[in-house]
């Protein structure tokens, strides 16, 4: 099977996009490591490491087709933020961005007739549902348990209990 130069391109677009998440996780880790919330650092240094399991997924499709991924250089994350929310916010909106960029992909195998990468890219749109659930829920924590250093304390604690569940297997 051969990619149209089109979906290459998109393809290793997303492995940008996936490294990107990824680093960004890292970040979100570290802030939160440093800020004293143990439970959220967990949770996002599990959250880098499957986004970069997703990078590799893409980048392993490729290889097998021949096609050769394209390792991208990425930019630094933010690193800094004002509160665990505004941060869950960010990856919120991280995860959204990934979406729309897999449903353009998923287009535009659907125009091309690309049924090999249409079907490899149904685990990454459901995937995506998951993620943006995830988070979403999160984020009715904090107007469930407030936003006060106990509701704070019972987020990054909640945290901690997601993080132990939502490592997923290597590609």
């Amino acid at each position: 099977m051969k990619l149209s130069p089109k979906i290459k391109k998109a393809l290793n677009d997303q492995i940008l996009l996936e490294a990107s998440a990824s680093n960004s996780y890292l970040a979100m880790a570290t802030w939160c490591e440093v800020t004293g919330y143990q439970g959220a650092a967990n949770y996002f240094y599990a959250q880098s490491d499957e986004e970069r399991t997703h990078m590799l997924k893409i980048v392993h499709f490729l290889n097998d087709l021949g096609a050769t991924a394209t390792i991208p250089a990425i930019k630094a994350p933010v690193s800094s933020y004002k509160s665990l929310e505004t941060l869950i916010k960010t990856a919120l909106k991280n995860e959204q961005a990934v979406t729309k960029a897999i449903h353009k992909i998923v287009e535009m195998t659907q125009k091309e007739k690309d049924h090999s990468t249409y079907a490899f890219l149904e685990w990454f749109v459901n995937e995506q549902v998951q993620e943006e659930t995830k988070f979403e829920t999160i984020l009715q924590k904090f107007d469930l348990l407030g936003r006060d250093k106990l509701g704070i304390n019972e987020i990054d604690k909640y945290l901690a209990s997601e993080a132990t569940t939502t490592n997923e297997p290597a590609a």
